[in-house]
């Protein structure tokens, strides 16, 4: 009976090997041949895409819902100045009305090398196309909670600007003239201010331009994103606007030297015309990045933000010099500080004089 039932189940065996030839040990050894090979190949392809190892939230530099630590107590991480009001669902900078500033600012100054800032943003209002303004930016600087005329911050600020501008201030008879030099709004761009730089809105910024793109993020249907990434020396800006949920690129900048300690904000500025200007959220993350040796020496504190090949960007730094008011009063400190250096001289010389005199008597 033990006998027939085995060979019965070697028969079964012999059926299925029969019937599934692909099971044979050559065949397997084939398949498990091109999984290694696939295994290796993706992971070459995603080391290639992706520098970084990890990225961990840094929830005390981060702002969303349902917005805690986020008002006038000292225990606030972050500050609002100015229009800005938090409700449930976001923080408005400045509503679809006239002449308002706003904005939001982290009280933590910030200290890490590698990162990534997502922001989850909204501009909508009643205005028609062109009739609306005037946009948004976010900041990493030096001094927060400082009005002004840059999207409601001040103006040669020291540190990194993006700049979400809703309204064309350039004249459009100028973009005729020269061919290439016309762009679509709502235009976002990258600024490095290093304290002498200013903020040109009739030009819309491109005198100090480092880079930048179109992108439709004004009464849009889709959540509106944008990303800013920095690490290694370079700063990578993404935006997510049209709802296809991947990012595309927008700027890409290297060489770019950031101090720490600076702090980062929104703020947001309307004139003649308006737009409700929303932050939803801001999430900061830490990104581990692998570095070499090399790498690692290159990095160095600085105190002022640069761009290491200034021409490539067209941006030109120009040192002030000293005004007449300085150089009438450093002349005449200058002649006073003679004059008593010479008198001091004389009287000593008149006492040496003296004592050479007494020995001889």
């Amino acid at each position: 009976m033990v006998a027939t039932k085995t060979k019965s189940n070697l028969d079964r065996l012999r059926s299925f090997g029969f019937l599934h030839p692909m099971f044979h040990s050559k065949n397997i050894r084939k398949l498990i041949c091109l999984f290694v090979t696939i295994c290796i190949l993706m992971s070459q392809s995603l080391a290639n895409e992706q520098d970084f190892m990890e990225e961990f939230l840094k929830r005390e530099y981060s702002l969303s819902k349902p917005y805690r630590g986020l008002g006038f107590s000292s225990s606030s991480q972050w500050d609002l100045m100015g229009t800005a009001m938090v409700t449930p669902d976001h923080v408005r900078l400045t509503p679809d009305l006239q002449s308002r500033q706003g904005a939001v600012w982290s009280r933590i100054p910030f200290f890490l090398r590698d990162w990534e800032l997502k922001v989850h943003f909204k501009i909508h209002g009643l205005g028609k196309k062109n009739l609306n303004g005037d946009g948004l930016a976010i900041w990493l600087t030096k001094d927060r909670m400082q009005n002004g005329p840059v999207f409601g911050n001040m103006n040669q600020f020291v540190g990194l600007g993006i700049f979400v501008d809703t309204y064309p201030n350039a004249d459009k008879s100028h973009d005729k003239t020269q061919p290439g030099t016309q762009r679509a709004f709502p235009y976002i761009s990258v600024m490095l201010g290093n304290g002498t730089l200013s903020y040109d809105h009739d030009r819309d910024g491109r005198p100090t331009e480092l880079g930048g793109c179109t992108a439709m993020a004004r009464n849009a249907i889709y959540d509106t994103f944008l990303l800013v990434r920095y690490s290694k020396n370079r700063l990578v800006l993404m935006v997510d606007v049209d709802g296809k949920q991947e990012w595309k690129h927008c700027a890409d900048i290297t060489g770019v030297r950031l101090p720490t300690g600076h702090f980062f904000g929104a703020s947001s500025a309307t004139g003649d015309l308006s737009d409700n200007h929303d932050i939803i959220s801001m999430k900061l993350y830490q990104l581990t990045v692998e570095k070499t040796p090399e790498e690692e020496e290159e990095e160095e504190e600085v105190t002022i933000p640069r761009v290491d090949n200034m021409e490539q960007f067209q941006v030109d730094v120009q040192e002030e010099g000293m005004s007449g008011v300085q150089f009438f009063f450093t002349l005449v400190f200058s002649i006073l500080g003679l004059g008593v250096l010479a008198v001091v001289g004389m009287i000593l010389y008149g006492r040496w004089k003296e004592n050479r005199r007494k020995r001889f008597y």
